[in-house]
């Protein structure tokens, strides 16, 4: 659709797919632009029309079906439509049925979509740091194995999110991934600040998968943060002292 701005990845070959911006949307203010955030403070008739235009310029007919994120690493399977009013909650979803367009929403975490188009099996999941550290990707590939998927044959693209120069945290949080995994060192670089760091979370994500066996993945490496004309970021949003902020989408179907 017009206006709309979608990006694509090589890893996902034809399956139908996209990771949106805000341009194109109709909301205004502070959410001006495609925000699909059932959960932000905009206008509902606007959220609806961002979804219906999401949707269309995806994959024009399918039945859009998000999630309640909670960041964990939960992953639902499905195989109907869902209302969005019985979301369920979990980070992360899958499916093998024709026609269900998988969105996940995100404003600064990583949106990671999926595909193995032999077996016609899709997943999307949200990766913020929680949900991460605690397995959310792994467990979306072994949701999409119990469907017919081989991990061998998975492509993965990782969408839009907060890169490491806009990603400062304390030594708390960088304390947590080393005690998950010294090797986890490789992702933080120094900050500018004593006591802080600079997370590479687009990278760690990307060694989970690796770790995990998938053999085709890539980064699309655009910065949440950094880019505010096209695209929504929680941490920009707090930063600035705004009341709310949008969300932008990811989408992923099979045909």
């Amino acid at each position: 659709m017009s206006g709309v701005e979608t990006w694509t990845s090589a890893a996902l070959g034809e399956v139908p797919h996209g990771f949106l911006g805000r341009a194109g949307g109709v909301s205004t203010g502070i959410h001006a632009g495609l925000n699909v955030g059932l959960g932000s403070d905009d206008d509902r008739a606007a959220i609806l029309e961002n979804r219906r235009r999401a949707g269309e310029a995806v994959l024009p007919g399918a039945a859009l079906v998000t999630l309640h994120q909670v960041h964990s690493a939960d992953v639902v399977t499905v195989d109907a439509p869902i209302p969005d009013d019985a979301r369920p909650p979990a980070d992360a979803l899958v499916t093998a049925t024709p026609g269900l367009l998988l969105g996940i929403l995100t404003a600064d975490c990583v949106p990671v979509l999926f595909a193995d188009a032999e077996a016609g099996v899709v997943g999307a999941a949200h990766a913020g740091w929680k949900g991460a550290i605690a397995g959310v990707t792994d467990r979306t590939l072994d949701a999409m194995e119990a469907l017919g998927a081989r991990r061998e044959r998975i492509g993965c693209a990782i969408g839009p999110c907060i890169a490491r120069a806009s990603y400062e945290v304390d030594a708390a949080f960088v304390q947590r991934f080393l005690d998950a995994d010294p090797g986890n060192e490789r992702f933080f670089a120094d900050g500018g600040r004593p006591g802080h760091a600079q997370f590479d979370i687009e990278a760690y994500v990307a060694a989970r998968l690796a770790a995990a066996g998938v053999q085709r993945i890539e980064m699309l490496g655009q910065d949440t943060y950094a880019q505010p004309d096209r695209f929504f970021s929680y941490r920009r949003s707090c930063h600035k002292d705004e009341p709310d902020y949008g969300r932008q989408i990811s989408l992923i179907a099979v045909r």
